[in-house]
């Protein structure tokens, strides 16, 4: 199937899935996220394609290049999944999104193989917008010049985004990561322009939280690359079948009972339904507190009290 159709985006898994455009309007990147800094790109990339009656075109990587190219350091996490990403570049008015294997053979394209193979002959670039420190084929030897007397050429036009807007996108990213492996839900949501979530398929657990009259959904959360805020309980909405829902996350080793795995659960307010082998979304709203070790079930079992109340705090002042 060469691509999934969501409403107005097309997705592609691969570049020979596109059939080229008469009047493609490019970008390229990551776009982890799809923060604020991202959604001035993806603005200018819809507005120059209202223009010009073009059909708007990004083309970003998976895996994420930094993988690929140093394979022994594993531990970038990315704040969306590729679904997650797709979403938002949908609501923002994207035709087009290919998400290409960044591959050895791919990282070893020259310059005018890049622009040449997957540009022009693939996609029909007209008009391309990157930023100002674009590089781009073997070793990263391309460059904004090369771009520029490519496209004279070839008979496209080429937007350098100023330096201060990429250098916001750049920044970004890194604060939002680090906001959210240090638990700042909150700060996070700030950068991103909505609040952070986690998708995952309700699996079984030991159901020690039912012993103590607190229930919690186990979270099993396929996407290895997924980033994973910090331990800690969260006020979360929680997003199923049955509907939405508020509730209290929890991430985390269970010291009280001398766990041994990182664990994701969720104590979902008001409902007693079995889900396992459900797929439900947690979106964090709050950090409330750090993960602790308690002395036994029942001092667990106060805290989690204190918990449930101060999470329906945090619920009843937003809607104030």
């Amino acid at each position: 199937m060469p691509y999934i159709k969501h409403q107005a985006l097309k997705i592609y898994h691969h570049l020979s899935d596109f059939k080229k455009l008469e009047n493609a309007v490019v970008t390229i990147g990551t776009f982890d996220g799809v923060h604020f800094g991202h959604r001035k790109i993806v603005s200018r990339l819809v507005e120059t394609a209202n223009a010009t009656g073009g059909e708007t075109v990004i083309l970003t990587f998976f895996p994420h290049p930094r993988l690929i190219i140093d394979p022994e350091n594993q531990e970038l996490k990315m704040i969306n999944t590729i679904n997650e990403k797709a979403a938002i570049l949908e609501s923002l008015g994207v035709n087009h999104l290919i998400i290409t294997p960044f591959t050895r053979d791919f990282s070893n394209l020259s310059p005018d193989e890049y622009i040449n193979q997957v540009l022009v002959d693939t996609i029909g670039v007209k008009h391309i917008i990157v930023g100002y420190d674009h590089r781009f084929g073997k070793d990263r030897k391309g460059c904004m010049e090369d771009l520029i007397n490519a496209g004279k050429v070839q008979g496209f036009d080429v937007e350098e985004i100023p330096e201060q807007d990429i250098h916001d996108v750049a920044v970004s990213s890194t604060q939002i990561r680090r906001a959210l492996l240090s638990g700042d839900v909150a700060l996070a949501a700030t950068y991103l322009g909505y609040h952070f979530s986690l998708k995952g398929r309700v699996i079984k657990g030991d159901k020690i939280g039912r012993t103590i009259g607190f229930p919690t959904a186990n979270i099993f959360v396929e996407e290895s690359y997924k980033l994973i805020p910090a331990d800690g309980i969260y006020a979360v909405t929680v997003d199923l079948n049955e509907g939405s829902f508020k509730g209290m996350a929890y991430i985390g080793q269970r010291p009280t009972i001398n766990g041994m795995t990182r664990n994701i659960e969720v104590n979902i307010f008001d409902f007693s339904q079995e889900i396992y082998g459900q797929d439900i979304t947690m979106t964090f709203m709050e950090f409330l507190r750090h993960d602790v070790k308690f002395t036994g079930l029942e001092a667990l079992k106060v805290q989690l009290q204190q918990d449930k109340e101060d999470t329906l705090a945090f619920f009843n002042k937003m809607s104030n």
